[in-house]
């Protein structure tokens, strides 16, 4: 799925009379089809709320977005999200739960519990098709909610911090299964998070925020070859993009706090 994002603003009413507060201002990029893209920016500037926008649960205020030149048209459209929480359903197992999209889209039983028995696999899960989420760890409970998503063959993949409340090791080990995954997949793929070599490691492009309201600050372009091993990390070239990623989040990261201590409603 082709992506294409002109002018995009997003303003939200505040309760109690507060007014009106700016999340996204003037965002415009393209994503074409079949690439990684991570977004990335200072806390409050606006990256779950393009998600929210992408997957059709939030209008846009202003601007235009395009998907395979077609203009946006709420949710469905063969995409799907996968947010911080797994939010599983706890009534359900491993395997019925990865079915629940497919059922949604008129699948028979029969039929999902194949379909999901091949996401299992690719989400190493084989084994606890029958485990309930409380029977599972974290770092297992957001794979099944990944193969739920990935079940639906969507045709855009929209990812917010799905490994935030993971350890660091755990961390290190998604990321490496979302990448095995992925090139397996390669489905169109908005992956948001806040820290910069996780984003490295994942993206074909980074699209950085700037502090609200968002706007694109800048798009830096990752060249290295896939399948990307976890040593990726230790590369020279790895760290002259996370210092460089780092300057400019700095200088975000400062402006905001300017922002705050001036009174502003940022």
């Amino acid at each position: 799925m082709k992506i294409e994002i002109d002018r995009l603003d997003v303003q939200y009413l505040l309760r109690k009379d507060r007014g009106t507060l700016l999340a996204l201002q003037g965002v415009s990029f393209q994503v074409q089809p079949g690439r990684f893209v991570c977004v990335i920016g200072p806390s409050g500037c606006g990256k779950t709320t393009l998600l929210k926008v992408l997957a059709g649960l939030q209008p846009p205020s202003s601007g235009r977005v395009m998907l395979d030149g077609a203009p946006l048209a709420g949710p469905g459209g063969r995409r799907a999200m996968v947010f911080q929480a797994p939010s599983l359903l706890p009534w359900r197992t491993v395997l019925m739960n990865i079915i629940y999209g497919l059922e949604i889209q008129g699948q028979s039983r029969t039929e999902a519990k194949k379909i999901a028995r091949d996401y299992v696999d690719l989400v190493g899960l084989r084994g606890f098709e029958n485990t309930y989420p409380r029977e599972l760890s974290g770092g297992m409970q957001q794979r099944v909610n990944l193969a739920r998503a990935l079940a639906t063959s969507p045709r855009l993949l929209l990812m917010d911090e799905p490994f935030a409340s993971m350890d660091p090791q755990m961390r290190n080990y998604m990321q490496a299964e979302v990448e095995r995954i992925w090139e397996r997949t390669r489905q169109t793929t908005l992956f948001v998070t806040h820290l910069m070599d996780e984003a490295i490691f994942l993206a074909d492009e980074i699209v950085v925020l700037s502090a609200r309201p968002g706007s694109v600050r800048m798009i830096l372009p990752v060249h290295f070859p896939r399948p990307r091993p976890p040593d990726t990390k230790r590369a020279p070239e790895f760290h002259r993009l996370e210092d460089e990623l780092r300057d400019v989040m700095d200088q975000e990261f400062a402006e905001a706090m300017r922002d705050q201590a001036m009174g502003d409603p940022k």
